[in-house]
């Protein structure tokens, strides 16, 4: 048997030295993963001085240290409202691509108020995030979602089965998936590979366990799989339809680039809670 107080402190500090930005919260949710309780009761165990059995904690926490990603170790990732299945093989959902959604929602919430019954499709959903966020946020909305990796998209598959059946999750590639719906599409909302060849995330949790298929958007500039995300959606959307897509915050100029031309107006560029531009958006005109 441990006092909790003791084995917070001495997680914090191997975390911290293993480099981890977030060594406290991190031992937290490790340990109330353990226990199988909600971390908000770890500060009612520190008041009252409890001695707990730690059971998988040190194991976990050593995991830690090497720096596999949290929530591989809980396979649990919070995003949005929702609470999703993740793990390797999977691209473990950021805060960026909860603004993504949010701009996705907030069109599908016009839509709706309108009268309409929006159509939207998440392209490279990876996890199911945006699709779920979407259905779960505007219940009026069909939502479709494709995924290439089988992996991920098995992923997908999970957390579509436990959150909402009714979303349409197909396994294929972005740039040629929903031919049916062509032209029939109120939304489109990605958050695509776009790292560059040769740009190495820094982090190891992001470098060394999302599957590159995720990261990597290929061309020269990383931006190739991008392009064919925005001319699917060209195909996809009806006349005044909105697309959003996720970048890198040095990909701005770029990103509104791919949407040059007669087919796109309305370009936007967005930043996320930090301030940094990280999607852009415009409308089939």
């Amino acid at each position: 048997m441990s006092d909790v107080r003791a084995l917070l402190r001495e997680a914090e500090q191997r975390l911290a030295t293993a480099g981890v930005a977030s060594a406290r919260v991190d031992a937290e949710v490790l340990l109330a993963h353990a226990l199988g309780v909600e971390r908000s009761r770890l500060a009612v165990l520190v008041a009252l001085r409890e001695d707990v059995e730690p059971g998988s904690f040190w194991g976990l926490l050593a995991e830690r240290e090497q720096r596999v990603p949290l929530q591989h170790l809980t396979g649990r990732a919070g995003f949005r409202a929702l609470e999703l299945h993740v793990g390797p093989g999977v691209f473990v959902p950021r805060p960026e691509t909860e603004t993504v959604a949010q701009l996705a929602v907030d069109e599908a919430q016009r839509l709706v108020a309108a009268g309409r019954f929006p159509t939207v499709v998440d392209l490279c959903t990876g996890s199911g995030a945006i699709a779920l966020a979407v259905a779960t946020e505007v219940p009026p909305a069909a939502v479709h979602a494709v995924e290439l990796d089988p992996m991920a998209h098995a992923w997908a598959r999970r957390n579509v089965d436990a959150i909402a059946p009714r979303v349409d999750l197909r396994e294929g590639d972005a740039g040629t998936a929903f031919a049916d719906l062509d032209g029939r599409v109120d939304v489109v909302a990605s958050n695509p590979p776009y790292v560059p060849p040769g740009a190495v995330p820094l982090d190891p949790e992001v470098a060394l366990h999302d599957p590159e298929v995720a990261l990597y958007g290929l061309g020269d500039d990383g931006l190739l799989v991008p392009r064919r995300v925005v001319a699917a959606a060209a195909r996809l959307l009806v006349p005044g339809g909105y697309v959003v897509v996720e970048h890198a915050e040095v990909q701005e100029r770029s990103a509104r680039a791919l949407f040059a031309g007669p087919a796109w107006t309305g370009v936007e560029s967005h930043r996320d809670l930090t301030g940094r531009p990280r999607s852009t958006s415009a409308r089939r005109a």
